[in-house]
């Protein structure tokens, strides 16, 4: 036990003293603090604002457009459209002859069989196929719409669809999943999927790296010869996992802060809200993955001859943490309670990242994280055993290549 005590120490103590793991631990709240207190300031002070919005602004003022109705369609302009927004012109040769002096910015054909084709001709001086918020077209066919239905404009919107649409969930309460009128939550599972990988991805690597390292710098022949091969293995998998842990813990409480001042900062509807077990069920899906992959990760160190050898089995390995990563966007963030995202969460390997994401979304039925949770940790308990009987002096102290299926067959004993 003391000797696994002083490898953890030792682990501890090289890692905390790099100078890049205290910029990495630091360094990514900070910048998420000062990006949003940046914005919470320009936010606050209207005179920025208005500055930073003329920047990203169009400054120029819409120009009128014309129409030529050789249909008879328009017979007025709705109340709600502005005075001398669309001019009218009796025929095309008119209309040309007002573009071309400047007196118009673009102008619509409508045709006489219009009723029947329901095309219109849309003319401009110039193609600018990114002026899609430019001109007025939307409006314009919002006229005729109205024209057609006699001028009823209240009708006319009701044929786009029902004015105010209410949606009733038959959901169990607690599991109505994101709050779609704040625009921030639609991100919020990408970025929680991708920085719970990045966690349990650099610690896991971290250790094969060590190992790799000692390997090849023949460091692992001299610890052999005081401490036996799964004290080393403990006493590694312990120390990096608390540095691990520390990094969470700072990652996780910041972001869960900086989310649930969304509202003010960003100056939406309501705020993010991540509960407060959030940050519980963050430690505990970190632990347990965490776990798992850093003994696959130390199984793969211990049969690697060097750290380029094990490059081509890592990818492997990792493969169901990355998954999660590629339905982030389609999944976690439209379809939290869906069977793919469900599934994701509950696979033992997949879990430590898919549950987060889907508990950052919101609407979690409460059984998924405990049943997901003993679930990882049966898997990582039979991988710490699997890897233990592949960390023994005679596989540290070999010098083989290794592949994909030379792995597998040790992890489970067959090599």
């Amino acid at each position: 036990m003391n000797k696994t005590l002083l490898v953890l120490k030792n682990e501890i103590i090289t890692i905390v003293s790099r100078p890049s793991f205290w910029l990495a631990t630091l360094g990514i709240p900070l910048v998420g603090a000062l990006i949003f207190g940046v914005v919470g300031w320009i936010n606050r002070d209207t005179g920025t604002a208005a500055a930073v919005g003329q920047i990203f602004t169009d400054p120029q003022e819409t120009r009128p457009e014309g129409y030529v109705d050789l249909s008879g369609v328009i017979s007025e302009m709705p109340e709600t459209v502005p005075p001398g927004t669309f001019i009218p012109f009796p025929d095309e040769a008119a209309a040309r002859t007002a573009l071309a002096n400047g007196e118009i910015s673009a102008f619509y054909i409508v045709p006489d069989d219009y009723i029947q084709s329901g095309q219109v001709t849309y003319i401009r001086p110039d193609f600018n196929p990114l002026a899609g918020d430019g001109d007025q077209s939307s409006i314009f066919l919002w006229v005729l719409q109205v024209n057609l239905v006699g001028g009823d404009i209240l009708f006319s919107n009701l044929v786009n669809g029902p004015l105010d649409l209410q949606d009733i969930s038959l959901a169990p309460p607690g599991t109505e999943g994101p709050d779609e009128n704040n625009p921030l939550a639609y991100w919020t599972p990408y970025a929680v999927t991708l920085v719970f990988y990045m966690l349990i991805m650099g610690s896991a690597s971290l250790l094969l790296s060590n190992i790799s390292k000692e390997k090849e710098n023949r460091i692992v022949e001299i610890l052999l010869t005081s401490v036996n091969p799964r004290q080393l293995l403990t006493g590694k998998i312990i120390g990096l996992g608390l540095v691990g842990l520390l990094q969470t813990i700072l990652w996780v409480s910041v972001g869960t802060v900086l989310l649930n001042r969304s509202s003010q900062t960003f100056q939406l509807v309501s705020a993010i809200n991540l509960p407060a077990s959030f940050v519980i069920w963050g430690l505990v899906f970190f632990v347990l993955g965490y776990a798992a992959y850093a003994s696959l990760m130390a199984g793969l160190g211990a049969l690697a001859p060097n750290l380029r050898e094990a490059s081509q089995v890592t990818f492997v390995i990792m493969l169901p943490l990355i998954i999660p990563l590629f339905f982030s966007s389609s999944v976690f963030m439209n379809d939290p309670n869906g069977p793919i995202a469900t599934g994701l969460s509950l696979f033992p390997l997949s879990a430590p990242v898919a549950m987060m994401a889907r508990l950052s979304a919101g609407g979690v039925p409460w059984w998924h994280p405990p049943l997901a949770a003993v679930l990882l940790a049966l898997t990582a308990v039979l991988i710490v055993r699997l890897v233990a009987n592949m960390f023994r002096a005679q596989t540290l102290l070999s010098g083989q290549a290794i592949k994909v299926k030379t792995y597998f067959q040790a992890l489970f004993g067959r090599a």
